[in-house]
């Protein structure tokens, strides 16, 4: 006879299994090599859900060095069809961490932010990007105003939409970077 289970423990089962899955996937993730680009994604406080494993399948698929995630727990990694399991990851507390990492390293900084930025398509590039990309409804978790390597970068839009779901945003910004680095 099959147990008949409550909405909530279905919840709470489907939740210990993406944990557990989460996990395993992390482990693998520590064999993970950097891409083919120099470019470096930085999720400062994404929720944990749909989208980081939607980058992260982006960011395979663009060739990305690494994806810095700052204070973001576990999440289901399926959507990212294997990709958490390719591309590196970094964990990190707060956006200053990553901040001071990628300025030892020599990299400039963009955070996509619609006030007083600069429209993505004219930046050129240089080979060490990071990519810094806010909380789908907060936006950063920091000023960028307070960091001098951080240039201000948008998306322009045509509709009447607010802003674009941040993984598309994520994908549209790497293929903005890899098209200047294959010209």
């Amino acid at each position: 006879m099959t147990e008949k289970l409550s909405a909530r423990q279905l919840r709470r089962r489907r939740h210990e299994q993406m944990l557990r899955a989460y996990e395993k996937n992390r482990r693998r993730n520590l064999l993970a090599e950097p891409g083919i680009h120099d470019f470096i994604l930085v999720l400062d406080h994404l929720k944990a859900g749909y989208n980081v494993p939607k980058i992260f399948r982006s960011a395979e698929a663009f060739g990305a060095r690494e994806v810095q995630l700052i204070d973001i727990g576990p999440f289901d990694p399926s959507p990212a069809k294997g990709a958490f399991r390719q591309v590196p990851a970094r964990f990190l507390d707060a956006f200053e961490d990553s901040y001071r990492d990628l300025v030892q390293r020599d990299y400039r900084l963009y955070a996509l932010s619609p006030d007083d930025s600069h429209p993505l398509q004219k930046e050129r590039f240089p080979k060490r990007s990071a990519f810094v990309f806010g909380h789908e409804e907060m936006g950063l978790s920091f000023s960028p105003g307070d960091y001098p390597a951080v240039r201000r970068l948008y998306i322009p839009q045509f509709g009447r939409v607010e802003s674009l779901n941040v993984s598309i945003a994520a994908s549209i910004v790497m293929y903005e970077y890899t098209r200047q680095m294959q010209a």
